[in-house]
This record gives C-alpha cells, structure tokens and sequence, in this order.
C-alpha cells in the first residue's frame, strides 16, 4: 500500500478537513482552478470556431486552391480560358488528399434597374459545381438549377437585393462589356430564385451566381473552355504542401494559388487567434497555480503538527511533501472536474442554440460566436493544467524540509 497516498486520503476524508480555517482557503482555490479551465476551454473552442468557420467562408467562394491561366492572377475576372481537357480534371486522380474539383469562369459587370445600379461579377458554374458550402448560407429561395437547358435563374446575395431593392422571383438586367465593343455591351436578363448571406461583405457585395454557359457565349468561348478550376482538400492543414503539388503536376501555362496567399490579410489576421488563445491560457494557468500554492501553504501550516509526528517517527521529507502533494492534486482534479462539466456544458449549448451574438458580426463575417470542440485538445488542456499546476507545487512544497518536529510537535 502506498503509505502517503493512504495518509493524504484520510486528511481528504476526515471531518475536521471540512470545517477547519483551510476550507474556505481550499474551497476558492478549486473555484478559480474551475474558473480557469472554463475560461481556457472558452477561449480554444471559439477561436478556433471562429477561425474554422471564416476558413469554410472563404473556400465556399474559391476552392482550397485555384488553378488559371497566368493572365488572370491577381484578378477575380477571368480573362484568358483554359481548356476542360485537363489531366486532373475532373479527377484530380494523380495527387492524394484531394476531395473535388470544379470548373468556374467570372465576368465582371453592372446590374441596372429603375432606380439605382450595382457593379458586379457574375461566377458561372456548371453542373459539376458542389452546392452543400454555400446551402447554409440560403436565406430565402433555393438553389438554382442548371442541369437542364440554359436558363436565367441566378443566385443573389441579401445584401445586394437589399441595396438594389430586389426580391426572390424578381428580374434584373444585367450589362456586360464586350472586349470588341465597349459602346453596346452585352446584356442578359436574369431572375432570382435564391438568396444567400455569407456575412463576408467582400463577396455579398460582389458576386452573384449564374450558368457558367452565359459566361462561355459572352466571351465567344467554346463548351469546353472555362475562366479557373477550383480545388478542394480533405484536410486543409496541407494546403501549402498540396499547392506545391498541384503546381508541380500542372501545365507551365498555369498556375496555382491558394487561398492562404490569395487573402494572405485575411489568414494573417486569424494568425492572431492563436496568440490571443496562448495569453489566456498562460494567465489562468498563473492564476489557477497561484491559488493552489495558497491553498498548499494553508494545509502545511494547518498540518504543522502532524508533520512533526511523521518527522518523529522516521518519515523523510519527502514522504511527507508527497502527502500533501496529493492532497493538493486531488483539489485540483476537483476543479478540473467542475471546470469542465460547466464549461463543455457552456459550448455544447452555444453550439446547438447559438444563444451568444457578436455585437458586430461584420467585423466577424457571422452573426453568432462559433463553437469547435475538439477531444483531443481538451483531453491534452487537461493534463497540461493538471501537470504545470503540479510542477508549480513542488517548490512551496519544499518548505516541509525547514520545519523541526521538535517545534512542530509544540506548534499551536
């Protein structure tokens, strides 16, 4: 039998533990270790959330990466086709870890109607274009369908049917320029079956979505020619290693960009998450610790007594701080359990009925504070908070080494 182990549950048992001058001392230090843990877990499930979830904005509206012709980079008009008849398309079968790739083709130009104009960019797609990124952010209407013969169903976001006071089953005409002849620019009617509101004001207040076919004839392009290819991952932890990848199995007359340069502002800003979560996690550590540390005094003072009678009877110093080590590890399992039934209790109900809201949710690109639990980053909070806090015991414990049984067993 582990002797200290057995001493240090008897004090955890004992009646006087519960009513002697430690156990308020003991009672707050497992509230702010509770405290902490609810904090910690906080500040990682909704950054990450939050950075996840403008992550999935931003790939809804171009692919992980996007592979074009040279005389498009840096432009969201696509200017130069590129043929359909490409080795990855529409398999991207020569690189693993790839999920989907679609073929797309932009144009710029002007939404016109009674009252007022909006400039625009028009993304057609085709029937290989994968909807289930962009159905969540359907406010009103549906998607738009263009299996079938071409037709003028466009997507629209809320914010520009607002500013040009357009409803779901109204028409708009839409004006083009032509490369050949800027004075009669082509012009294509189109009706609104759907809505979206995707909060980035970046592509509600510039895209709108249509048959890549319109796209195709107003620039005198064959069937099989499009603007760029959209390319989506299974993990986007290798978006850097699979766009070298990607570049290295295309064309020299292509290139591809990923999203993490293309909006490099964008990931830089997110980059900051990770600092903010590290700081938080840093000071409620301190804080968590320097409240256990009080508490391991209090014991130690309190059990001055008993310490001299271990010392009296041949206990070394070092038995007797893993007493009162495991004492104080078991306080902070108590916080840790507190803190986490409360704060993944917290989460579980933010995630399902989004109670929380952002004050300005265009600063955030999304009305509501996101939620991402992740398992195994709890699981390793949990032993790092448990660990550290440890660590952090083991030098106030030493002071069980300067007590004298001869004075400790006199010690009132």
């Amino acid at each position: 039998m582990n002797l200290e182990f057995f001493i240090a549950k008897r004090l955890i048992k004992g009646a006087e533990h519960k009513i002697s001058i430690s156990a308020t001392i003991i009672k707050i230090a497992i509230v702010a270790i509770a405290i902490s843990i609810i904090m910690m877990l906080m500040a990682i499930a909704t950054g990450v959330g939050l950075k996840y979830k403008i992550r999935e904005k931003l790939t809804a509206f171009n692919g992980h990466i996007q592979i074009q012709n040279y005389d498009n980079n840096n432009s969201d008009i696509s200017v130069a086709p590129v043929s359909l008849h490409q080795e990855f398309y529409p398999e991207f079968n020569g690189i693993d870890g790839i999920s989907h790739v679609q073929a797309v083709a932009t144009k710029g130009g002007v939404i016109r109607t009674e009252e007022t104009f909006e400039g625009t960019i028009a993304k057609g797609v085709g029937t290989d274009y994968d909807w289930s990124l962009l159905e969540e952010y359907i406010v009103e209407g549906r998607l738009p369908d263009y299996s079938a013969k071409l037709n003028d169903e466009v997507l629209l976001s809320k914010l520009m049917a607002n500013r040009l006071k357009l409803e779901v089953g109204d028409s708009f005409f839409t004006f083009f320029p032509k490369e050949d002849d800027l004075k009669s620019p082509n012009q294509r009617k189109f009706t609104i079956v759907g809505l979206y509101d995707s909060r980035f004001e970046e592509f509600d207040g510039t895209f709108f979505f249509t048959d890549i076919r319109h796209i195709q004839r107003m620039n005198k392009w064959s069937a099989d020619e499009v603007g760029n290819f959209e390319v989506f991952l299974e993990n986007f932890d290798d978006i850097d290693e699979k766009s070298k990848e990607i570049y290295g199995h295309t064309v020299s007359s292509l290139d591809a960009q990923n999203i993490k340069t293309k909006y490099y502002d964008t990931f830089e800003w997110m980059s900051l998450f990770d600092f903010n979560i590290a700081m938080i996690i840093g000071i409620m550590i301190i804080v968590g610790g320097i409240n256990m540390i009080t508490a391991l005094l209090v014991l130690i003072l309190e059990r001055t007594q008993m310490i001299g009678v271990l010392k009296a009877m041949g206990a070394s110093d070092l038995m007797v701080r893993k007493v009162f080590l495991y004492n104080a590890t078991y306080l902070i399992g108590i916080g840790l359990f507190w803190g986490n039934l409360i704060g993944l209790g917290l989460l579980l109900l933010q995630q399902k009925f989004k109670w929380f809201k952002f004050p300005n949710p265009e600063q955030y690109y999304i009305d509501y504070i996101p939620v991402h639990i992740d398992v195994t980053s709890i699981v390793l909070l949990n032993i790092g908070v448990l660990l550290l806090c440890f660590l952090m015991l083991l030098i106030p414990s030493l002071i069980i080494s300067k007590i004298s049984p001869v004075k400790a067993i006199k010690f009132e």
